[in-house]
Parts: structure tokens; C-alpha cells; sequence
């Protein structure tokens, strides 16, 4: 198993310590973990601060690796949150750190949070979405320091009608943007735990990308706590094998590693 995407006391929202997750990690047979703390400037709500000490997080990292190397691999990663106006700081950022693996996902638009709901006030959703996918699109046209989109329809999370329109013709724009660089997407089990019955991104979404070519595709649970580590992680292997996908990817030194499915 492994698990790509997943969160401790390093980010905000997470007040679980590193090695809990680690110890948990080793004790469920996962054989590969990434660490994708958050990284959200200028995020849009007072209560929330997704800043991130580099170094100390650097130095955890490397103490994790010391000290349980011998049963699990653990990789440094980051979840950059992203918004027009931040993109400058952002090349630097992962201009001057190391990191295994960069998720690129956008958690506000048009400066104003997904989370509290106030991005939806006074819009169809049918507007919202196409304003989400639009501003990622406009990001990922500038941005090109990662790796892989995270939980690319993040947005239904919080506002979803079963059967709604998907603006697949903008998620085809920003496919034919990432396939050629050799960029991907995720499976993003959260969506059980956040109670939507589905991971992200939605069955139409993820067929789409395997039509247009992609292939390199990641499995995090998007954890926050011990307990949900890879979570769903063999439904989402069967999904990807019925989609046709013949790979699950992980990352080091944010080069792609390629493992046959089943």
C-alpha cells in the first residue's frame, strides 16, 4: 500500500503528532508514505493560518526517516494551495526546498474559502464550478512546479447534486495542459469521509483523463488521523484497474515511480 497524500501537526488543521502517523503507517503494512502538509497563503479566513516551518519540518522528516527507515519509506511532500496571486511566492518556495512530491490544490477562488461556504454565496452551482475550474485552470497555465492535482474536484465537496454538470470541457482544457508535462492526478478517498459515497475525483472526471492519455496517478487518503490512513485504498485500486489503468505512481525527488496494479 501507499499513501501519498496525508497530514500531521505540521499543518494547520492536524493536531496529530508525525510519528502517530508514522507508527500507524507501519502498523497497517503501508510500504510507502508521503507527508503533503499544507501550505496555504493568503488563505481567506481569519481562524485559519496554513503557514509552515520549512526547517523544523525538514529536520522531523529526516529524524522519521532515521529512526523507522528500516520498515517504511517516508517521503517529504507539500500541498500547495493555490491562488493567482500567490504563484510568485510559490516558484520560490519550491525553487529553494527539497520536496519528493508536490500536490497542486486549490482550497479557495476568487480569494474567498471553499470550506465555510462563502465562495457559493449568491451563485448557481453551475457558476461556482465553472469559477473553480476556470481560476485552477488560469493557475496551472502559470504554475508548473508540481506534480500531481490534488482532489481535483475539491468543490463538490461542499456543494454537490448528484448528476450536475461537471465542466469537463474545462477539466479537458487543464488535462491537455498537465499530460504533456508529464503531471497527474490523484484518487482522493476523503469523499467517504466527508460524505459524499465516491473518492475524488468524480468516475466521469477520471475517465476523461484516461482518454486523453494520462497516466500518472497517485492514492492518498488525505488522513488527518492514524485511523484513516490508506483508507479505501483497495476499492481505489480495483477503480483504477476497471478504468484501464495498469499504474499507481509514487514520487522521489518528483520523479514519477511506476507500480503494476494487482
Amino acid at each position: 500500500m501507499f499513501d501519498f497524500h496525508l497530514h500531521s501537526s505540521f499543518s494547520e488543521d492536524c493536531d496529530t503528532p508525525m510519528e502517530e502517523m508514522v507508527k500507524e503507517a507501519i502498523k497497517k503494512g503501508i510500504k510507502e508514505m508521503c507527508f503533503t502538509e499544507h501550505y496555504d497563503e493568503d488563505y481567506p479566513d481569519q481562524d485559519w493560518t496554513f503557514d509552515l516551518d520549512f526547517e523544523k519540518y525538514d529536520q522531523k522528516i529526516k529524524e522519521m526517516q532515521r529512526t523507522y527507515g528500516d520498515k517504511i519509506k517516508i517521503r517529504k511532500g507539500i500541498e500547495l494551495g493555490v491562488q493567482p496571486h500567490v504563484l510568485d511566492s510559490y516558484e520560490k518556495i519550491t525553487s529553494n526546498e527539497y520536496f519528493d512530491f508536490i500536490i497542486c490544490s486549490m482550497h479557495a477562488a476568487k480569494k474567498k474559502d471553499l470550506h465555510f461556504g462563502e465562495f457559493f454565496k449568491g451563485k448557481s452551482l453551475d457558476q461556482a464550478y465553472e469559477e473553480f475550474y476556470t481560476e485552477l485552470f488560469e493557475c496551472i497555465q502559470k504554475f508548473k512546479r508540481f506534480n500531481i492535482l490534488g482532489h481535483l474536484d475539491l468543490v463538490t465537496r461542499y456543494k454537490y447534486e448528484d448528476g450536475l454538470g461537471m465542466c469537463l470541457d474545462i477539466i479537458e482544457e487543464i488535462f491537455k495542459e498537465i499530460i504533456p508535462n508529464g503531471q497527474g492526478i490523484e484518487i482522493n478517498t476523503s469523499g467517504f469521509y466527508y460524505g459524499i459515497g465516491r473518492v475524488h475525483p468524480h468516475l466521469d472526471i477520471l475517465k476523461l483523463y484516461k482518454e486523453l492519455g494520462g497516466e500518472i496517478i497517485t492514492i492518498g487518503s488525505d488522513a488527518h488521523k492514524p485511523e484513516r490512513l490508506a483508507e479505501y485504498y483497495d476499492y481505489s485500486v480495483d477503480l483504477l484497474k476497471n478504468l484501464g489503468f495498469k499504474y499507481v505512481a509514487t514520487f522521489e525527488s518528483q520523479q514519477p515511480i511506476f507500480h503494476k496494479l494487482g
